[in-house]
């Protein structure tokens, strides 16, 4: 039978559990380098970037520079979603089935 107050606790538990997940991803680094090292890019977890190094030889190449960077900021971002979802997913499958039935 379904109770109410037991969905009511648990929609309470998966509400944590997010706010927790969220508050873990943001707290991760990311980091990348694209060019071989020229461009090193570091973002959080909720994809803002934190940190950005720029080799010396890259200044004087705009359009090289303009490459990379778009490279970087890609990778980053792609690594952040994914690690959003695995997270996510990890923590649905920690709660198994919640209506019962087969899992």
């Amino acid at each position: 039978m379904f109770n109410m107050g037991e969905m009511g606790k648990m929609l309470e538990g998966m509400q944590e559990s997010a706010e927790k997940l969220k508050a873990e991803l943001a707290s991760k680094t990311y980091t990348v380098r694209a060019g071989g090292g020229l461009v090193e890019l570091s973002v959080n977890g909720n994809g803002e970037v934190i940190d950005l190094t720029l080799d010396e030889t890259t200044l004087t190449d705009k359009e090289m520079l303009q490459i990379l960077l778009i490279g970087a900021i890609n990778d980053a971002n792609k690594m952040v979603q994914q690690n959003q979802q695995q997270s996510a997913m990890g923590m649905l499958g920690s709660m198994g089935n919640p209506f019962g039935g087969a899992k």
